[in-house]
């Protein structure tokens, strides 16, 4: 659940952008019966947004504990911003 701004900076390869505001209309695009791991900066978009998956129908929707913000201390592909 990123911004474009934020996606061009940092993302994990084959990530698909979702932006907040467009979940809701987009969500016909993604696979309720899939895992679908949810991400922001720092957790808190995505934990909102994972909730509303769930309430969607959505199986396997996890969200990124910390976000992205986390993930660049264990992965040093993705850039820290």
């Amino acid at each position: 659940m990123r911004e474009p701004w934020e996606f061009g900076l940092a993302r994990i390869e084959g990530a698909k952008l979702v932006p907040m505001s467009e979940v809701l209309g987009r969500i016909s695009e993604l696979d309720a019966s899939a895992e679908t791991a949810v991400i922001c900066h720092h957790g808190v978009r995505s934990a909102f947004a994972t909730r509303l998956l769930d309430r969607s129908g959505f199986i396997a929707a996890y969200n990124l504990e910390g976000g992205l913000d986390a993930y660049s201390a264990v992965d040093g592909s993705v850039p820290r911003y």
